[in-house]
């Protein structure tokens, strides 16, 4: 026999065995009790389980004490009180699959989901097999920290904390309603607002030191009343009602259109055309130190030509003329005057 066809035998062995191997494991495997499959949705799982394959979350509680004794006062542990989540809710199998084949299998980890070594975009579509439905959280694929690997368990925490030692990782958001009576309605954030946020967004927190700022960090308001951090259509993540400025309309209503003349720039770019939404060392959270050189940065035609006639009536060389809101005093928009004098 030649070197080549000895070659050529050999080869078609190691794959003769690797096709026996194959075949064996998978049998045995089948045999065995049926791996659980990690990649399996839950929701589908427990929708297409036997009654008989949850074991509860007391026999969890066995092996899992400290998780149990973080779980059990949440939202999520509560949920089988609620009428329209009796036959749904299975506590700690909600999340983690029926749990027989792990317990008959000594705490086999292969017989139940976890989520060591999941990235984050696959820990959150389990939440999301629940919480997708909620408004707030239908376009969390669609948000920036969707984008940018941030997933649920980046800012929640699913098993709750110790309330009792972290007093401050529970944030109401809400209370009990007809859909959850008797249940409070707890976001289970491992940290409060803002901390939890600014741990992230370092450059907001040295914007909010500034001496003038929306006042945050004094607790006069949450990041979440402006931004919505479970995503959506706008960037930055803010809340839309009506129109792009919807989360700075929503309390400074004066500044609210339709006007009979509208300033462009509030139009077209918003306010944060002028204003720095979240510190700034002008008055007004202005972008600029002087209302005259912000308004300037637009109608710079109203500049004098130097040893010329003016180009318009604004004579810059007079005191008079060096700010602009003297006169145009409804500069975010007027029903009575087209230059916004009233």
């Amino acid at each position: 026999m030649t070197s080549t066809n000895k070659i050529k035998v050999i080869l078609f062995s190691v794959f003769v065995l690797f096709v026996v191997a194959w075949v064996v494991t998978g049998n045995v495997s089948q045999a065995s009790g049926d791996s659980i499959d990690v990649d399996t949705s839950t929701m589908d799982m427990i929708a297409s389980a036997n009654p008989d394959d949850f074991v509860g979350s007391e026999t969890c509680k066995a092996c899992h004490e400290d998780q149990f004794k973080k779980f059990v006062g949440t939202k999520h542990a509560k949920l089988g009180e609620v009428a329209s989540w009796k036959d749904k809710a299975q506590g700690c199998e909600s999340c983690h699959g029926p749990g027989k084949l792990h317990v008959d299998g000594g705490g086999d980890k292969t017989k139940i989901i976890t989520f060591v070594g999941k990235n984050s975009k696959q820990i959150s579509e389990t939440c999301l097999g629940c919480h997708a439905g909620k408004e707030s959280h239908n376009n969390f694929r669609r948000g920036e920290h969707w984008r940018n690997d941030i997933g649920c368990t980046d800012c929640h925490s699913s098993h709750g904390t110790f309330k009792n030692n972290m007093p401050s990782s529970i944030t109401e958001i809400g209370e009990t309603t007809v859909q959850n009576p008797g249940i409070a309605n707890v976001a289970l954030l491992k940290q409060s607002e803002p901390q939890l946020c600014i741990g992230c967004h370092t450059e907001t927190k040295a914007q909010f030191a500034k001496p003038f700022h929306h006042k945050v960090l004094e607790g006069a308001m949450k990041c979440s009343d402006c931004h919505n951090a479970h995503g959506g259509f706008e960037s930055k993540q803010t809340k839309l009602s009506v129109g792009a400025d919807a989360s700075c309309i929503k309390c400074h209503g004066d500044k609210q259109g339709p006007f009979a003349f509208e300033h462009a720039p509030l139009k077209t770019e918003g306010c944060s055309s002028c204003h720095t939404p979240h510190g700034s060392a002008n008055p007004k959270l202005l972008s600029r130190n002087s209302v005259r050189q912000l308004c300037l940065e637009c109608h710079s035609n109203l500049n004098d030509v130097e040893g010329g006639a003016p180009q318009t009536p604004h004579n810059q060389t007079q005191t008079r003329y060096l700010s602009c809101t003297v006169c145009h005093t409804r500069i975010h928009g007027s029903n009575a005057s087209r230059l916004y004098f009233r």
